[in-house]
């Protein structure tokens, strides 16, 4: 199976690794196998927070060929706070 696995540490920042791994690989083998927490120290004692296209999964989930794995970062600012003050920069 071909597996994409993406995780943004900053914004604009995109690291991704193409994986071949044989079915009934899980989420969390897709993770291990991709290195992210050995590239991005971040990730090592945290609870890790992914999905799949963009759907939050629990890591026993199993993959299909084609699937791509997304490991998302926790929000620093509110997303509504965060229009706020883009309002308030921006004026009307």
């Amino acid at each position: 199976m071909r597996i994409e696995v993406a995780y943004s540490p900053a914004p604009g920042v995109v690291d991704r690794s193409l994986l071949d791994l044989p079915p009934g690989t899980t989420l969390q083998q897709a993770l291990q196998a991709s290195g992210l927490a050995e590239r991005h120290g971040e990730l090592r004692n945290t609870e890790l927070c992914a999905g799949i296209w963009g759907r939050k999964q629990p890591l026993d989930s199993v993959l299909r060929d084609m699937d791509r794995v997304e490991v998302y970062r926790p929000l620093t600012v509110d997303p509504k706070e965060a229009r706020r003050q883009r309002y308030r920069r921006q004026g009307r």
